[in-house]
């Protein structure tokens, strides 16, 4: 079994870093340091909100700086340890890198749910959700023009982990899992980010008519019994807001009917990487992703996905049951 030395934090605001982390760090005995609580500190000693001080750092490289250093000194001490930072990715190498990421109403209505500070506090669901967006797009400009780097590239991290209805326990487990090398180590091994997906968040690219001889009770009941972790990874695109399968339709399914918060994947391919054909991930997308097609999985299992842009504009799409549908 290998062990990474540490493990490090992103992600989403909203997307439970802060519980998850602090009840890692316990289980493994490591200490824990957030930079949040930093950032939120700082934020208060300014008499600023924490989307203040992010707007603030845009223009004073100070802000960032000294938290960077502070990283940097961590990493360089080779100490073991649980870090919930937005770039530590950036400063540690050997580290289990992870990526937490939420619906976005989901996330402001577990910010607003929670006790705020004069750093932070929100008024209304729609507040939340905005300031939070505004927050995020702040960050990512920042680093892309300060340090050069992305942070909602996907192939950034080691561990994707999508908490919208995982609870924190089912999230802490699959962490360890990983980090202690009983689940995705394959995956990793082979140079590839382990996705840890909401199988109800995750769009189908091939009709469900054609699918269906693939459906068996039988099978879907084994999935349920041997739980997600004992699943197949399926191949998944993603196109920057959009996960989609590529290969695994069958195993989505079982996961879906199972009620699995989590189902585990590879990622095959993101925004302008080619997925087949020479055809980028947001074009695969566009091209397969129809409005019917999202309509007939939805009916057949029961769930809601909400409806792309591009199948909201219409973008040539074919609704089901109409001429052409199934060509």
């Amino acid at each position: 079994m290998t062990v990474r030395q540490s493990i490090v934090f992103n992600g989403d605001l909203g997307s439970g870093k802060s519980t998850v982390s602090v009840e890692i760090a316990k289980r493994l005995g490591l200490r824990r340091v957030s930079v949040g609580d930093l950032y939120r500190q700082m934020a208060q000693e300014r008499q600023m909100t924490a989307l203040q001080l992010n707007l603030h750092a845009e223009l004073d490289q100070a802000v960032d700086g000294y938290v960077d250093q502070l990283q940097r000194d961590i990493a360089a001490s080779g100490e073991s340890l649980v870090m919930d930072s937005r770039l530590a990715w950036h400063f540690f190498t050997d580290a289990l890198k992870v990526h937490m990421i939420t619906e976005p109403t989901e996330a402001a209505r577990r910010v607003l749910a929670r006790p705020s500070g004069p750093a932070e506090s929100y008024t209304s669901l729609e507040e939340a959700r905005a300031k939070l967006r505004e927050r995020s797009e702040s960050e990512r400009g920042r680093f892309i023009v300060r340090y050069g780097v992305d942070k909602a590239r996907l192939r950034n991290y080691d561990l994707i982990c999508d908490t919208t209805r995982a609870n924190p326990e089912q999230v802490i487990q699959h962490v360890v899992d990983v980090y202690e090398g009983r689940l995705g180590a394959e995956v990793l091994r082979a140079g590839q980010p382990l996705l840890l997906l909401d199988p109800n968040r995750v769009y189908p690219t091939e009709d469900v008519a054609t699918l269906r001889g693939l459906w068996d009770s039988e099978f879907a009941g084994e999935v349920a019994e041997a739980g997600d972790e004992a699943l197949e990874p399926l191949s998944i695109g993603y196109t920057g807001e959009y996960f989609f399968v590529v290969d695994g339709h069958r195993r989505l399914s079982a996961a879906v009917r199972g009620g699995f918060p989590l189902v585990p994947a590879r990622l095959v391919a993101e925004v302008d990487e080619p997925v087949v054909g020479g055809m980028s991930a947001v074009d695969f997308f566009a091209a397969q992703a129809r409005p019917g097609l999202i309509h007939d999985w939805e009916d057949a299992h029961g769930i809601a996905l909400p409806l792309p842009e591009h199948a909201l504009l219409g973008s040539g799409a074919v609704l089901a049951g109409e001429p052409g549908a199934g060509a």
